[in-house]
């Protein structure tokens, strides 16, 4: 049985106001995942022990993802 399902089965179990309380706690939870703040790149991939520049890594990012569709224009772009 998966966490989920235990989780669904047990909340069941509660009585509603403990079950609203529950609600409450994931939505607490959603919010402050939400905010946050991103991993640097690089220090996402220390433990590969990658010795490249920023500028190297920021320049292959954007060689990799230039043939994308972009919903929104480079800035300085008309």
């Amino acid at each position: 049985m998966g966490i989920d399902s235990t989780v669904l089965l047990k909340l069941r179990q509660l009585p509603p106001e403990d079950q609203e309380k529950v609600a409450q706690l994931v939505e607490s939870l959603a919010a402050a995942m939400a905010k946050r703040p991103r991993k640097d790149p690089m220090g996402m991939f220390a433990h590969h022990a990658v010795d490249m520049p920023l500028e190297m890594f920021e320049e292959a990012r954007r060689e990799a993802w230039a043939g994308f569709p972009r919903e929104f224009p480079e800035p300085g772009s008309p």
